[in-house]
């Protein structure tokens, strides 16, 4: 049996690990080979493909990226998209597609499989874990501790200098790695986009750290939004699943803190250093254990369904229920 994969969306690490696990195993115990598409699904569309054997992925277990590569492509919108998928597997002789990816890329799987019948299953991944259906996604962990060790280092220099910081984290419109950083850092405010902040409320705590003789430490995630107001966006270009790019409302939120307190105040996006570097040992450790149990469900033909974590066990759900 020849199965395809790919890795969709934004990067994160944990990717190769998945790779990884899915090949090892796949080769090892199944017998099956394997097909990688470069850049996400322009790989399928284009025809664009890499060899994935054991030499392929040997070594490739700390590495963060992805060796396939990634992007936003997305196949619906192109020109008889489906069909040139279609086209690209039967000439590889693909019989079974393995995605991994977040909410849009898996939105795709989904509807190949359940509306075109190509058979698919689905790997969660995003470092923003706002997939339903899994309790956590690989590459979480690694952002949290990347944006955890910034804001430790924001403390020292914030109180140096008395002023007040301002660390914006991504997560879309999830706040878990906000959540989690700031309370793991430490920090005096977490705005998050599930409740919205009041600003006169957050010049309040921030006054009165400074009365306590502390300088305080501000997160906030990219898509957190004032109660008075909306997105606050750098620009409002959008990718090809309809997204917005977020970013801009940590420099907005410390001008308005300055203004309003009289307090100097600074601003740390970390942007896409939260999404780069080697993965943490969670991650490796989730990545892997996805890996394996994906193409396990190649193996059983369950179709349409995605690898999740439910505690510490995998199950598999469908792939419609995870990105509802």
């Amino acid at each position: 049996m020849r199965v395809g994969v790919l890795t969709g969306g934004g990067d994160c690490p944990g990717l190769n690990a998945v790779i990884r696990g899915i090949v090892r195993k796949g080769v090892q115990e199944y017998g099956y080979t394997f097909t990688g598409f470069r850049d996400g699904w322009r790989g399928p569309l284009d025809d664009d493909t890499l060899r994935l054997d054991i030499p392929a992925v040997r070594g490739i277990l700390p590495r963060g990226g992805t060796i396939l590569g990634s992007s936003r492509t997305n196949p619906l919108k192109a020109e008889d998209g489906v069909r040139r998928i279609r086209e690209t597997l039967a000439a590889h002789g693909v019989e079974a597609l393995i995605v991994i990816g977040g909410e849009d890329t898996l939105g795709v799987a989904a509807r190949l499989s359940d509306s075109h019948g190509i058979p698919c299953v689905g790997v969660p991944k995003t470092i923003d874990n706002d997939l339903s259906a899994t309790d956590y996604t690989f590459g979480f962990d690694t952002a949290v501790g990347i944006a955890t060790e910034a804001i430790d280092r924001l403390h020292t220099t914030a109180e140096s200098h008395m002023r007040v910081l301002v660390c914006e984290v991504m997560g879309r419109h999830a706040g878990w790695i906000a959540l989690h950083s700031g309370l793991a850092g430490g920090a005096n405010v977490i705005l998050i986009p599930e409740q919205r902040f009041d600003v006169d409320q957050v010049c309040a705590w921030v006054t009165s750290r400074f009365k306590a003789s502390y300088a305080p430490i501000v997160v906030v995630a990219e898509g957190a939004m004032p109660k008075d107001g909306d997105l606050v966006l750098k620009d409002g270009t959008l990718d090809s699943f309809g997204h917005v790019r977020l970013s801009g409302v940590g420099e907005w939120l410390a001008k308005e803190i300055e203004r309003r307190t009289g307090k100097e105040a600074r601003t740390t996006v970390l942007g896409h250093v939260q999404r780069g570097g080697t993965p943490s040992a969670f991650d490796r450790w989730l990545a892997t254990r996805f890996g394996l149990h994906a193409i396990e469900a190649v193996r059983d033909g369950d179709y349409g369904t995605m690898v999740a974590l439910r505690g510490t066990d995998i199950v598999r759900v469908p792939i419609s229920e995870a990105t509802a």
